[in-house]
């Protein structure tokens, strides 16, 4: 098996572009975790509105509906590439809605739903031979073997600005909300939650050089990336001989 990088954290924070960036300067190909579970919303949301007269909000607080859920998500055939698929349909626009943002965390967590799309995540690493896989529980739950382990965050402010310019939308105080509740969700899920800053951080103070905490808030990309890939020639992981050019400063 190729080298494998996990990056967890928030929405938000950077992930996306962190992975994209360490997938080109190193030549790994890249799974956003989060597009999959986004697409499986997406699927729920196509079948169950026209199953549901009421509103999906009103379905997903009905425990009933979990294992229904967890028979449409099985049947839907999801690709995350450089585009997203489902089910043949390029839906890498459509996943990133409003609406998809307020219910991907339901059906995130539902356990069945988890265990599903945790072995495709594991199946796409083991036919990558590796990669950057992004995502909420890459290094707790999915790769806990990862080469290296990044939980990167920010202030719930520079997120909610990151995803209003991300949308083009002037609403930054409905970001920010639906984005503390989305934290708040994904951290206290039964399965697959969202390690907390203060866990992570405690994982990190163990002097172990395969895992590291960023705080993207005052930190461009090209920092970010820098911060890592410094972090990765401590546990021996180098770009090909022909990427050169990048600058490797510790915070």
């Amino acid at each position: 098996m190729g080298s494998i990088i996990a990056i967890d954290g928030p929405a938000g924070s950077g992930k996306s572009t962190l992975a994209r960036s360490l997938g080109d300067v190193l030549g790994l190909h890249v799974l956003d975790t989060g597009a999959m579970y986004r697409a499986a919303a997406l699927k729920v949301i196509y079948v169950m509105g026209k199953e549901q007269s009421g509103t999906l909000t009103e379905v997903s607080s009905d425990k009933s509906w979990s294992l229904h859920v967890a028979e449409i998500v099985k049947k839907s055939v999801i690709v995350i590439e450089d585009r997203v698929s489902l089910d043949g349909q390029d839906v890498t626009e459509e996943i990133r809605t409003d609406q998809v943002d307020g219910f991907v965390s339901f059906v995130a967590s539902i356990p069945a739903v988890r265990k599903d799309l945790v072995s495709r995540q594991r199946q796409w690493i083991a036919m990558h031979n590796g990669g950057v896989v992004e995502g909420r529980d890459i290094g707790t739950v999915v790769c806990p073997d990862a080469d290296l382990k990044v939980y990167l965050t920010a202030s719930i402010e520079a997120r909610a600005e990151r995803r209003a310019g991300e949308r083009a939308t002037g609403e930054r105080a409905k970001l920010e909300s639906m984005i503390d509740r989305r934290d708040e969700l994904d951290m206290n899920r039964s399965t697959g939650a969202l390690p907390s800053l203060e866990l992570a951080a405690l994982a990190e103070s163990a002097g172990r050089d395969d895992m590291i905490v960023i705080d993207s808030t005052e930190h461009d990309a090209s920092d970010v990336l820098s911060i890592v890939l410094a972090r990765l020639e401590k546990v021996g992981i180098h770009p090909p001989s022909t990427q050169i050019g990048y600058e490797t400063d510790e915070i």
